[in-house]
């Protein structure tokens, strides 16, 4: 028999004070270990509480209009853009990130809407595009950091390619291509280890809602096996703009 939700998480005191012990927890850990996020940690969590606590809300009148539905996935993907881009570059390149970000996932998005997959409804849009959006954040910011990364380290031997003659596009690109390349492999080990790690929240959502296990699992394939395809288109175009300085830690503008 499938637990309902709020048996399996009821929203009360006692969930309020286990989520302040765990960001506690975690906060102190990160102190302890030195880890530098301890500030990171506690703010990350205040701010997903305030996040969860207002979308919960916007969501339920996006589900009714259109135009606030797109408004949404528009603030989702401005968002998803303005983080990853930050956390790459630090500077006014930043916007670039928007590049990965959107080309690998609305291609996505449109093609499972005109082929019917995916009614344009707030239920199935929004947490579709949501988790494609983030995986592709998280795929770009890995690729982009390890690629940028890894050129300033490698600086002579970026330097020594350039002497032999390959163009700086060629030259960057064989340096910072294996580092950029290594930000599949989460993506690619949540898809090996699916049913035998972890059961991933789409599955366990559909289960919760009331679908077969079957249905749940056929969604979760999707999920997993889109996410690959977003994750991969990104960290390519990520790699591209990299090796072409659009993405750099150099202040440009200033």
């Amino acid at each position: 028999m499938i637990t309902s939700a709020p048996t399996l998480l009821p929203v009360n005191a006692t969930l309020g004070v286990a989520l302040a012990l765990l960001l506690v927890a975690g906060a102190a850990v990160a102190a302890s270990a030195r880890l530098g996020h301890t500030r990171a940690i506690v703010t990350a969590g205040l701010r997903a509480t305030v996040q969860l606590a207002a979308v919960a809300v916007v969501v339920r009148w996006a589900f009714g209009s259109r135009a606030l539905l797109f408004a949404f996935v528009a603030m989702m993907f401005a968002v998803a853009t303005r983080t990853a881009g930050r956390r790459i570059t630090g500077n006014r390149t930043w916007w670039w990130a928007a590049v990965p970000i959107g080309l690998a996932v609305f291609p996505v998005v449109l093609l499972l809407v005109a082929i019917g997959l995916l009614p344009v409804k707030g239920i199935a849009l929004i947490p579709v595009t949501g988790i494609l959006i983030g995986g592709a954040l998280t795929a770009t910011v890995l690729a982009g950091r390890r690629a940028l990364e890894e050129l300033e380290t490698r600086h002579g031997e970026v330097e020594a390619a350039l002497s032999l003659g390959l163009p700086d596009r060629e030259a960057r690109l064989e340096i910072a291509r294996p580092s950029a390349a290594g930000a599949l492999i989460p993506a690619l080990d949540q898809t090996r280890t699916v049913g035998l790690v972890t059961l991933p929240g789409a599955f366990i959502g559909m289960l919760l809602g009331g679908a077969s296990p079957l249905l749940a699992g056929a969604v979760q394939l999707f999920v997993l096996v889109a996410l690959l395809a977003v994750e991969s288109v990104a960290i390519a175009i990520v790699l591209e703009l990299v090796a072409r300085a659009k993405l750099s830690r150099q202040a440009r503008g200033a």
